[in-house]
């Protein structure tokens, strides 16, 4: 580039913060694209949104205020220059005490756009607490820009890992299965790809009679940054925010969803570039 046509400001902080992309085709391939190309594709954008995981706030010998807090700040600022319609917290909002997720709740209502939560094996907590707190079931679901967003729950309080309800989620499926895509958040993983998942062949039968799944996004595990596949159906994993083991940033994961129906996704680093891997 000359001197005489300086690089947009604008791209070039984009640039900086992401190195590779992957991209879900419609033919359910994966493709890998640059920082470059994911900004030139910004103007077909549908949907965007933010899903982050694993804040374990309140986890003794942790900065668990100073981590929560640069996330919040981090995505605030992505949201000014990229909007987003919405954020997830995808489980183990807070570490095992109950008497964090009201003050965890506190740090997240930092976010300027809406989010939603699911909960983690470490959200030690009854359906009933979590509900006065956050104001939202622990299973549930809603609607925005025409795709339907599932949040369901794989724990039971004590620290199980469990199945997600799957009678209440073939009824949203039900009720979303004339959307044009469909998104499913559960902290879980629900097959024995990673070391801390479990193995729910049920729950893979049932996805796989609804052709709309866009992609299932799962937290806890720290050190998974990447996608599993399953059939055409992506599973994308977002790494962690807090916590003291994983992958050796703390980052959030961002998907785009254009209006051709391609997936665009990337992680972003709130301290340092990411060298992602292309799938």
């Amino acid at each position: 580039m000359s001197a005489q046509q300086p690089q947009n400001p604008t791209r070039r902080s984009f640039i900086r913060n992401i190195s590779m992309a992957s991209a879900l085709l419609l033919t359910g391939k994966i493709t890998g694209l640059s920082a470059a190309e994911v900004f030139a594709l910004r103007s077909k954008v549908l949907l965007r949104f933010v899903v982050a995981s694993d804040s374990h706030y309140g986890q003794p010998n942790t900065l668990f205020d100073e981590m929560i807090e640069k996330m919040t700040t981090t995505v605030n600022q992505f949201h000014q220059k990229n909007p987003l319609d919405f954020c997830v917290i995808n489980g183990d909002i807070i570490h095992d005490d109950k008497n964090f997720l009201a003050p965890a709740k506190q740090k997240l209502d930092a976010l300027t756009m809406p989010y939603f939560v699911t909960r983690g094996n470490h959200d030690m907590v009854t359906p009933e607490h979590w509900q006065q707190v956050w104001n939202m079931p622990l299973n549930h679901d809603v609607t925005i820009q025409q795709t339907g967003i599932i949040l369901g729950d794989t724990s039971d309080g004590k620290g199980a890992y469990v199945s997600p309800d799957l009678k209440w989620l073939e009824s949203r499926l039900e009720a979303h299965k004339n959307k044009k895509q469909v998104l499913i958040f559960l902290h879980i993983p629900q097959a024995k790809w990673t070391k801390h998942a479990i193995d729910t062949p049920a729950f893979f039968e049932l996805i796989g009679r609804y052709n709309n799944i866009k992609a299932v996004f799962h937290g806890h595990e720290h050190d998974q940054d990447g996608v599993k596949m399953q059939g055409n159906i992506p599973f994308l994993f977002d790494a962690h925010i807090g916590g003291n083991w994983g992958t050796s940033y703390k980052g959030f994961r961002v998907v785009e969803l254009l209006k051709d129906g391609t997936l665009i996704t990337y992680m972003m680093n709130p301290v340092e570039k990411l060298n992602e891997a292309t799938f």
